[in-house]
């Protein structure tokens, strides 16, 4: 028995699905127009083992594609109709990555930004799990975001630590 199977042949209209979950994906960084790094973040007590500020667009512009590359090949095996829940957890873990910049950036809530990230981590969990139950190579395709956003979350546990 094979555990990757083939995909099912893309319908015509994959591509354009394609660059909408591109688009969707990427539009999560959007929300830092309602909070970026700014001179609260740069006076606050970091780690030494900081990533320095450069790294953060390179690994998000990485993991944005390969979480739309995964939500695509999903969506491929049926669409919304029969994709609906783990595309719908998809849909669940995008709105709270979205919503982490302006907790912790904007309104400098490092508490109940990481509150939110542990929900967005377990999200994030679960969306993998659906996506393996449909294409394997999808839910792969999650696990470095999953670990960043772990490690997100102990650097966010960290610097609220260092900075009541």
């Amino acid at each position: 028995m094979n555990p990757f199977p083939a995909p099912a042949p893309a319908p015509r209209h994959s591509i354009p699905a394609l660059v909408g979950w591109l688009l969707l994906c990427f539009g999560a960084s959007a929300s830092a127009a309602f909070g970026s790094p700014d001179a609260w973040y740069a006076a606050l007590h970091k780690p030494s083992w900081n990533p320095p500020p450069w790294i953060f667009g390179p690994v998000w512009s990485l993991l944005y594609g390969m979480m739309a590359f995964a939500a695509w090949m999903v969506w491929k095996q049926g669409g919304w109709r029969q994709q609906r829940g783990p595309l719908g957890w998809f849909l669940v873990q995008w709105a709270l990555n979205a919503a982490w910049t302006p907790l912790f950036f904007g309104l400098h809530l490092p508490g109940v930004a990481l509150l939110e990230m542990l929900l967005l981590w377990a999200a994030i969990t679960w969306t993998i799990r659906c996506f393996w139950t449909v294409r394997k190579a999808a839910a792969c395709l999650l696990v470095p975001y999953w670990l960043w956003v772990g490690f997100a979350a102990f650097l966010n546990l960290t610097l609220w630590r260092l900075n009541p």
